[in-house]
């Protein structure tokens, strides 16, 4: 089992330089629905899921922060919403409007922009984090972006890792629909909101052996290829 460490933030964050050169966030969905979008019918995104309209989009608020965004709810809204609430506590905080979904175009041209008219692809703080733009991130906010991936056992994958147009805020479900791997990931989550300690807002520490090791052999994993 994953060692989780309860340390002071900044103490953390402080130490984590080092250890972050070796290595170089589900809420409830709010009432209303996303805006509605045109009719997609019969087209796939890249990770092999159907592109759909706003019909089928819930607008959800990412816990502990003021921002809401547009996914396909299920296990899909679970896994992504893990993904921001932990970006919200552990990379960069998270405002009103800071997060974009379904149908956004924020990622257009990068390698997982097709995926947000699935609604399994978030950006966060995509003005910060533009298309295209690398380097934007501390090492030991790179080291925490690591720790989130090997949390989620590769069924995601990060913006920042596309060679070509890299996007440091962008998120997607790197598994096709009836992975039995996205469900277990989700219920998995769905259980550590459940027990004092585990979750999005316990502080852990990314450069802890175990750790570590999860995310630079994800890493690999992730980037092979690409």
């Amino acid at each position: 089992m994953t060692e989780r460490i309860v340390l002071s933030r900044r103490r953390l964050l402080a130490g984590l330089g080092g250890a972050a050169a070796g290595l170089a966030i589900g809420a409830p969905a709010l009432a209303q629905p996303a805006a509605a979008t045109p009719t997609l019918a019969g087209r796939t995104t890249g990770n092999g899921w159907p592109a759909v309209g706003g019909d089928r989009i819930t607008k959800h608020r990412i816990e502990g922060s003021d921002a809401t965004v547009a996914l396909l709810p299920g296990a899909t809204a679970t896994v992504l919403l893990h993904v921001a609430r932990r970006f919200h506590y552990d990379v960069d905080e998270l405002s009103a409007g800071e997060a974009v979904g379904h149908h956004s175009p924020a990622a257009d041209g990068t390698a997982a922009g097709a995926n947000f008219r699935s609604g399994t692809a978030l950006a966060l703080r995509p003005a910060s984090y533009p298309a295209g733009s690398g380097g934007n991130l501390y090492p030991q906010q790179v080291a925490m972006v690591r720790d989130i991936l090997a949390e989620c056992d590769g069924v995601v994958r990060w913006g920042g890792d596309d060679a070509s147009r890299p996007m440091e805020g962008a998120f997607s479900i790197d598994v096709p629909p009836g992975d039995p791997r996205l469900k277990g990931l989700a219920a998995r989550l769905a259980g550590w909101e459940k027990e004092p300690g585990q979750g999005a807002g316990v502080i852990v520490d990314p450069a802890a052996p175990d750790r570590l090791r999860a995310s630079a052999a994800l890493r690999r994993t992730q980037t092979a290829g690409r």
